[in-house]
């Protein structure tokens, strides 16, 4: 009889993050489907959820992408006051992180925007459906590269990791592009809607 083979710790971690995710998911279920929360509303689920979503994204295997853009973000800059409205991203709610290199640029929210290389933005991301069940889901990485590194994305390079903390199998130079160069006036970004904005 063949020995089983024990899960490497990563896959464990993995496996325990997207348990501990999803049951702190279910005690933060609302009474209204995510389209009618308000921001407000919007932010305490976020709050009820935040500890567990980013212990998620810790707990497994990123590959090829950069291990400092999981493990830093939250030391980024927020550049939303309250996870933007559902619509995008398979109409789950984003909270946005910069860090510093794109932070003073990006939070103009310009149209036409000369946003640095080096610049890396992170979106958290949860659902809350129709029923007002809440989901975890992925955060969504967007890195900007050297000026003509990928003419057709705009310099940017996409990256998700799972709420496993499992890179998602995505092509970093056209994965989201089909979706982000409709926002090519706001440099392929796709700012949070206007309620959710910093003030400047």
């Amino acid at each position: 009889m063949k020995a089983k083979t024990l899960p490497s710790r990563a896959v464990a971690l993995a496996i325990v993050s997207v348990m501990f995710s999803a049951g702190a998911a279910a005690a933060c279920d609302v009474d209204k489907a995510g389209f009618d929360l308000t921001l407000a509303e919007a932010q305490s689920v976020y709050e009820c959820i935040e500890d567990s979503l980013n212990a998620g994204y810790q707990g497994g295997n990123l590959n090829w992408i950069p291990e400092d853009f999981v493990r830093d973000y939250k030391s980024w800059k927020l550049a939303s006051t309250a996870p933007a409205a559902p619509g995008f991203h398979s109409n789950r709610f984003l909270l946005t992180y910069v860090n510093d290199v794109g932070f003073e640029a990006y939070t103009k929210y310009e149209e036409d925007p000369v946003i640095p290389a080096g610049t890396v933005i992170a979106k958290e991301s949860f659902g809350v459906n129709d029923e007002g069940k809440v989901r975890p889901g992925p955060l969504f990485i967007m890195q900007k590269a050297e000026p003509g590194a990928s003419p057709e994305t705009l310099d940017w390079y996409y990256m998700a990791v799972s709420t496993g903390g499992n890179a998602m199998a995505i092509n970093v130079m056209t994965a989201c592009n089909d979706c982000h160069i409709g926002f090519d006036y706001q440099g392929g970004m796709g700012y949070p809607v206007e309620e959710a904005r910093l003030p400047n």
